[in-house]
């Protein structure tokens, strides 16, 4: 999966950050608004899953570096 910004593998506890609106999916709480329980890793998301806040691409998230 290729991801703008970021050229790291991504691990299933990663958090990955919106480079558009800055919203963060984190796998330890999902994302209620489009239906994902939690612990759903990222790379596991649907395929037109977007982000929603801005609704952006998923290539359009980066890796948060802890």
């Amino acid at each position: 999966m290729r991801f703008e910004g970021s050229f790291l593998d991504v691990g299933p506890q990663d958090r990955l950050e919106c480079g558009i609106c800055w919203w963060v999916y984190d796998p330890a709480t999902g994302d209620d608004v489009r239906g994902i329980s939690p612990g759903v890793p990222f790379a596991e998301l649907p395929e037109d899953w977007c982000c929603p806040g801005c609704d952006a691409p998923r290539h359009k998230f980066m890796v948060l570096a802890e």
